[in-house]
Parts: C-alpha cells; structure tokens; sequence
C-alpha cells in the first residue's frame, strides 16, 4: 500500500465536512443494513404463506441467529475499531495483523457454535420456546442454520473490517449479493418445491455463504487490508483489543437473542403461537426500521475511530451531533406511519387476526418512543468506536439487557399479554437515561 493512497485516505477522513463526509459513508451502509432487514425478514413473510406454526418457529429461532451475529460482530467491531484507529495513527501492521486475526477468531467460533449447536439441538429447540406444535419446524430451521455460522460470522467481520477502513460500498455489494440470493430462493425453495421451513434455513445460508465469498474478493481490492494466515496472530493483546472494541456489539447482539428469547416465551405463556407469530412479525418490523438507522451511524463510526486516534476530537463530537438530529427526525417520520399502518403492516406477513390483533398493538407502542433510539444508538457507538468498552458495553445491554429483561418478568405478570406487548417501550425510554450520562460525560471531553 503505498503513502499516497494511505494519505488519500487520510485526507477524506479527516478533511471532508462531516456533513458531507457521514453521508458518502453512511449510503451504502444504510443500504446494506436494510438488505440485511430485509432479507431477514423474507424468510418470515414467505414462510407466512404456510402457517402460524411455522412463522412462530423461524421466530424462534430468530435467537439463534441473533447470537451467531453476536459473536460475528464482536469480532468484526472489535478487530475494526482497533484497525481504524491504527489507521488513524499510521500504524499499519497492526491494522494488518489485526485484520486477520479477527477473521480466524470468528471462523473457530463459527465451527464451535455449529458443532455444539447441532449435538444439543432438541433441548434447544425447547429453552427457545417451542412448543409441540412447532418443535419440528423449529429444529428443522435451526438445524441448518447452525451449519452456516462460520460463513455467517465470517462475512460479519470482512463486512465490518471494510467499513472501518472506509470502503463501505465493498461492504454493501458484498451484503446485497446475498440479499439478492435468499430472496430468489426463498419462493422457489418454500413455495414451488414445497420444502417449507427447510427452504427458508437453505435459501438463508446461501445468501450467506454468497456474500461471504463476494466480500473476501472485495477485501482484496484497492486500498484495503488484504486478509493473509502469516497475520494471524490470537494472542493476548488482540484478544484484549478485540474485547475491549467488541463487548458492546456482543452484550447488544446478545442481550438482543435473550430478550428475543424471553419474549417469546412470555408471548406464547400468555397468548399462545398466535401471540409468539405477532410478536416475531414486529420483532422483525422493528429491526427493519432501525437498520436504517443502525447503517446511518455506521457511517459515522469510521469517522469516529479514525478522527478520534487522529486527535481531531472536534470532528468526533460535530459527527456525533450530526446523527443524532437527522436520526430522530428521519425515526419520527416511520414511527408515524408504523402506528397509523400497524394492521396493515402486520397482516403483510401473516394474514391471521388473531397474529394481527397481538402484532399491531405492540407496533404501535414501540413506534411511540422510535425516536429515542437515535440517541441510543449514536451514543453507543460513538463511546464503541473511542475505545470506551466499559461504558459502551452498559449502553448496549441498557435496551435488550439491563432494562428489558427486568421488564419482562414485572409487566406481564400485572399486566398479561399487554405487557408482553408493553415491554419493549418501557425499556427503551429507560435506556435513555441509562445512557445519557456516559454520553454526555464524554462529550465534555471533546475538546
């Protein structure tokens, strides 16, 4: 890599206006982030098409994969923050070494989620929820997703990686080449050859295994750190660094499977598989809406990391200010049509009253306090991306973690299946005041 390009690199991250700058970024990342959605959410809609059971089922394991994300990006935001800020500080072999050794670590953790997975598979099934009318669905989705872990984790962290190196449009080819994958699949495999919720797992993983082939070809373009074994190095240090860069997404990727984990069988205690399809439908609806959000200040944090190791610390805090007021504005505006389309948009995916009676309820209350998640989520990954894994990692469990699973065991025990329905409000509001103190107290520091 030579010094021009590293300084061309330079010169658009610390140079560009933020204004400017965040939004080069942050389109492709946006757009990525709602393939992702979307694809996610194509296998509930077609699977929809069959029946409640198994709707409920791919909610089920909607856990899963929220924990094989987990580990996926707690070792691509992990090895990216820290590549950024070497990047930032002209430390290139450590930005390289990094690199891959935060791939190899997401591939060993892959092979040992799929191999544990699949031995304990049945009693899983059941600690997810899964009730005898959905248990085989449930383990026949589950079973082949496990099998795709590696490929999945894998391509979390080259995705990840680039962005933190700036190249996000690597990133989003990469993503959407697998979109387009699982989307084709999803039809032919459920609905022509008739293989249900087995189609919806294989037409998944391949999309992943799609993109995890396009994004290594993409990390090996241009200025981009080139993945090789000779640099993989999990040691001490890159385990620390990792950890420390990386806790924050795996506590909110995580706490995201418990919470999700939690709910549904709280839903299906209270309203049956009717209850747990709802839910699912807005669990997805939701991640949907937010993703959009999530791609906007992916955008920011490169500028943030490499800003931050650069010491322009001014740049950091204009950046941050930046999302989180076109953030709110732009979740106010969905949070509208969300309550006022609620049936609607539920009864898209599963057109049964019972699901849309439970669904549009608690769409609608979630859409009331939507807004707050863009300070949320900003100030998380402001405080992820300056290396402050310790209040990084409290913002992040505050939503699906330190306020949610308290909320979950008290509401619905006053208040039935509405407070299944409630709960995730409630918890958002608070994480706004979990979270408002660290933010502003770095904020403060930015001078």
């Amino acid at each position: 890599m030579s010094s021009a390009k590293t300084m061309s690199r330079r010169e658009m991250l610390t140079e560009t206006p933020i204004p400017q700058l965040i939004i080069k970024l942050s389109i492709p990342t946006i757009i990525s982030m709602l393939v992702t959605a979307f694809y996610n959410s194509a296998d509930t809609y077609f699977v929809g098409k069959i029946s409640t059971e198994a709707t409920a089922a791919v909610g089920l394991v909607f856990s899963v994969m929220a924990i094989i994300q987990a580990l996926g990006f707690f070792c691509g935001h992990g090895s990216g923050n820290y590549l950024s800020r070497m990047l930032g500080a002209g430390k290139m072999k450590e930005a390289n070494d990094m690199a891959s050794s935060g791939f190899a670590l997401s591939l060993i953790l892959g092979v040992i989620v799929a191999l544990i997975g699949n031995i304990h598979i049945h009693r899983i099934a059941f600690w997810l929820g899964a009730t005898p009318n959905t248990i085989q669905d449930t383990e026949n989705y589950m079973r082949i997703i496990l099998i795709g872990a590696p490929f999945m984790m894998g391509q979390f962290v080259i995705n990840n990686q680039l962005r933190f190196q700036g190249s996000a449009i690597y990133a989003m080819v990469g993503l959407m080449c697998g979109a387009v994958i699982n989307v084709v699949l999803d039809p032919i495999l459920i609905l022509k050859l008739g293989m249900g919720v087995k189609g919806a797992a294989i037409a998944t993983v391949s999309g992943q295994i799609v993109s995890f082939i396009v994004l290594i070809i993409g990390s090996r373009k241009g200025e981009n750190i080139r993945l090789h074994i000779k640099n993989v190095h999990i040691n001490m240090k890159f385990l620390t660094e990792i950890i420390n860069g990386g806790a924050p997404s795996l506590f909110r990727q995580g706490l995201a499977a418990v919470s999700t984990l939690l709910l549904n069988n709280f839903a299906g205690m209270y309203g049956g598989d009717a209850a747990i399809a709802g839910m699912s439908i807005v669990t997805r609806v939701m991640m949907m809406m937010i993703s959009a959000l999530i791609g906007f200040g992916q955008g920011y944090q490169p500028v943030c990391s490499f800003n931050y190791g650069a010491g322009l610390k001014n740049r950091v805090k204009e950046g941050y200010f930046f999302c989180v007021r076109w953030g709110t504005i732009f979740l106010t505006v969905l949070g509208i049509l969300a309550f006022v389309f609620a049936p609607d948009i539920v009864g898209w995916f599963r057109d049964d009253a019972a699901v849309i009676e439970v669904g549009k309820v608690a769409l609608r209350c979630q859409s009331c306090v939507l807004p707050l998640n863009a300070f949320i989520v900003m100030s998380n990954m402001m405080l992820q991306s300056m290396g402050k894994g310790v209040k990084a990692s409290i913002a992040s469990s505050a939503r699906n973690g330190i306020c949610f699973i308290p909320l979950i065991f008290i509401l619905p025990y006053f208040f039935g299946l509405t407070g299944v329905e409630i709960t995730q409000t409630c918890a958002d509001f608070l994480s706004v005041i979990v979270t408002a103190p660290m933010a502003i107290t770095e904020l403060r520091k930015l001078k």
